[in-house]
């Protein structure tokens, strides 16, 4: 179970890999009982939204730089990895971001 924190400055902030192409919309931040960001909740694959999927990235992977006086946030990973990875949903009821039953 993750809890969640809603709207923010990141929310629906492209995440772009090291070389700076397109891997995936930041959906949502994860923050602990303390405040603290631990995740961002990216959404990968797909085409127009459908057939996105919404994948945990830890907060400390997650670098940020500028260029053409724009903020721009960057992971080095690969986007097929983020695809393979294991998905999670939205649960209203609880506020929490649960894995994916498959």
């Amino acid at each position: 179970m993750v809890r969640r924190r809603a709207g923010g400055q990141f929310d629906h902030h492209q995440l772009l890999q090291a070389k700076e192409s397109k891997i995936g919309t930041i959906d949502d931040v994860l923050v602990d009982k303390s405040g603290k960001v631990t995740g961002l909740v990216v959404g990968v694959g797909g085409f127009l939204g459908a057939g996105e999927k919404d994948v945990i990235v830890p907060f400390t992977a997650v670098k940020s730089q500028k260029k053409d006086d724009k903020w721009w946030l960057t992971l080095d990973e690969a986007k097929d990895s983020l695809k393979a990875a294991p998905g999670f949903k939205y649960d209203r009821a609880s506020t929490t971001w649960k894995p994916e039953n498959k």
